[in-house]
């Protein structure tokens, strides 16, 4: 998929400028490819180390069965894991992307533009003078469902 490999570019370029620390929000989609391509960066690069930034212990319960066994073990290859909240809250998504953007010099997105918690991050690094690697969303004509926009 052309998207996963946007990502793994994405890793590849970051770790070839000097970034060691990943840090990844876990959310179904793009998050858990980032996960993916980073703890495949590790493999090859053992200074490498991630940190899985949860918004909360509940953020996986409602996922299909497999998507949760598939974040489990994500977690667990974790070097770190940041819980951002005790407990779901309105507004504990928010607080986690807000933690990854205070917490980073570089924020690789995927994004298409609407409203919501991923045009937010991006807008907040912007304003706290993150780096932004935007990764657009690409909608091509065999595609009728446009890529699920995450951040990382």
């Amino acid at each position: 998929m052309d998207l996963k490999r946007r990502i793994r570019d994405a890793v590849d370029t970051a770790y070839q400028e000097g970034y060691r620390h990943f840090l990844c929000g876990m959310a179904q989609g793009c998050d858990l490819y980032f996960c993916e391509c980073v703890l495949a960066l590790r493999a090859r690069h053992p200074d490498v180390t991630v940190e899985a930034a949860i918004p909360c212990p509940t953020q996986a319960a409602e996922w299909p069965e497999a998507e949760q066994v598939r974040y489990r073990t994500l977690v667990r290859a974790c070097d770190y894991e940041t819980m951002v909240s005790d407990h779901y809250t309105r507004d504990c998504m928010q607080r986690r992307n807000r933690y990854l953007v205070d917490h980073a010099s570089l924020l690789i997105a995927v994004c298409d533009g609407t409203a919501g918690g991923t045009r937010y991050t991006v807008e907040y690094a912007l304003r706290q003078r993150v780096n932004v690697v935007d990764l657009p969303v690409v909608v091509t004509a065999a595609k009728k469902n446009p890529e699920r926009r995450e951040l990382f």
